[in-house]
């Protein structure tokens, strides 16, 4: 097989599409031919949703926002759970640094490996993937895709397609009665941008994941009146400050009066909806559009990537998330041994076998901590059938579980704790402010101080 005469898209250039492309480079780096790769990205810049726009709804050209990133975001795990294992801290920056960066800082260390790595030119900007479809007689897909800047459609052919641009950029939005009359501002996470916006506003918030914790507390820390949080099933139970309140599920709302299923009310000027997001591949063929959860065992993935109807097709970062980055790097290293013929997936039925046994296994899962060690062995599962570098996932391990322990202690502290690269060993310094008093994110007050 001449496998430097492929053709290879992907689709994306945030973590998981960039991740795929090291891999690619890595290869190359050591002697290997490689296909020809082409990464589509939507954006004028690579990163994916640590790109940070002011934008929300739609772009100049029309198409809707990717990003879900908002200002003064800081990194809600350790840095040491998602260090890249080629690519540390340290060397990018030159030193070790504290272990909850912001959103500028984080985005310059991921741009960081690919410009090393040098494939930017691999990248089409400004041009998002509208169809894809497969022939099942030629066994290629064709790729249709739009160049926003001369606005012009082109067709291509590609051996295999890697579908990398996330599961975090379209909203789940639900509608509570009373929604239409309401008398003060109404958002998904996806829109929400400042929470200096909010300062002095009393903020109900609809949900209890990561984005309802992190921009409760954004709200809280620039100055909001109060917050308040409306969950399904249960309350976040932290510690929270005076001014936050847990209570079941809105109801409906009355002029600025928010009604909650026990029975108790709240006065609130704007209500954040973060209510999660969908896996949406509207560019997709539908015999090739990939239906699941958010979960840690994907449905139809083998081995979480390879799409079981369609194994010439891979989706990448699908999963429900502890592990980001290195996990990504893990899955990305893989797919390229697969379509370098290096690994080999088995017959469908076994595919199939492999996809269930893991969701039984996460269906067992009794608690974060075991969710955590289940992902873990999943990056550890993919690493060693690739020579993607090995680094201490049990050691990562242990950094997320005292982040848990840390969230339990002191809610809005818990950034400002260190911990220990399993990359290089060396202990994260504190920060030189708290997180809480830290009111500037950019990349230079975080770096220099």
């Amino acid at each position: 097989m001449d496998t430097g005469k492929k053709r290879i898209a992907v689709i994306g250039a945030g973590p998981s599409g960039l991740a795929q492309l090291r891999a690619f480079q890595s290869a190359a780096q050591n002697g290997e031919a490689i296909p020809e790769v082409v990464c589509f990205e939507k954006q004028d810049n690579w990163g994916g949703l640590w790109h940070y726009s002011w934008r929300t709804g739609l772009d100049e050209h029309g198409e809707p926002v990717h990003g879900s990133m908002y200002r003064y975001l800081w990194s809600n795990g350790p840095k040491e759970g998602l260090e890249f294992a080629d690519y540390s801290f340290e060397e990018h920056f030159g030193k070790q640094i504290a272990s909850y960066p912001p959103r500028a800082v984080l985005w310059d260390y991921i741009k960081g490996r690919v410009e090393k790595a040098d494939v930017r030119q691999w990248i089409r900007f400004k041009t998002p993937v509208k169809l894809v479809k497969y022939d099942n007689s030629s066994e290629q897909f064709s790729v249709t895709s739009h160049n926003l800047e001369t606005d012009q459609e082109t067709t291509e052919l590609f051996d295999h397609v890697i579908v990398a641009n996330g599961h975090f950029s379209t909203p789940n939005v639900p509608q509570f009665e009373g929604f239409e009359s309401f008398n003060g501002r109404i958002m998904h996470a996806h829109d929400f941008r400042d929470a200096v916006e909010f300062k002095d506003k009393r903020v109900l918030i609809i949900g209890t994941s990561y984005s309802a914790e992190d921009i409760g507390s954004q709200c809280w820390k620039y100055g909001c009146q109060s917050v308040t949080v409306s969950h399904r099933t249960a309350p976040m139970g932290y510690n929270w400050p005076d001014n936050w309140n847990e209570v079941p599920l809105l109801q409906n709302v009355q002029g600025n009066t928010a009604t909650f299923k026990d029975g108790s009310t709240a006065e609130v000027d704007a209500i954040i909806l973060c209510t999660g997001y969908r896996h949406h591949f509207p560019f997709m063929a539908d015999d090739l559009t990939l239906s699941t959860a958010n979960r840690l065992a994907s449905n139809d993935l083998y081995k979480g990537v390879t799409y079981v109807h369609n194994p010439r097709l891979f989706y990448l970062g699908m999963q429900d998330q502890w592990y980001t980055f290195n996990m990504f790097d893990a899955q990305a290293w893989y797919v390229r041994d697969t379509i370098l013929g290096k690994l080999n997936a088995p017959d469908k039925n076994a595919m199939l076998s492999d996809v269930a046994d893991r969701v039984t296994k996460e269906d067992a899962l009794e608690d974060d901590y075991a969710c955590i060690r289940y992902q873990g062995d999943y990056v550890k599962e993919l690493i060693s059938e690739t020579d993607y570098p090995s680094f201490d996932v049990d050691g990562a391990n242990e950094a997320f579980f005292q982040w848990k322990k840390h969230k339990k202690e002191n809610i809005m502290g818990f950034r400002d704790n260190s911990y220990r690269s399993v990359i290089t060993g060396t202990m994260a310094p504190a920060h030189h402010t708290k997180w809480v008093d830290a009111m500037d994110d950019s990349f230079e007050s975080y770096i220099n101080g």
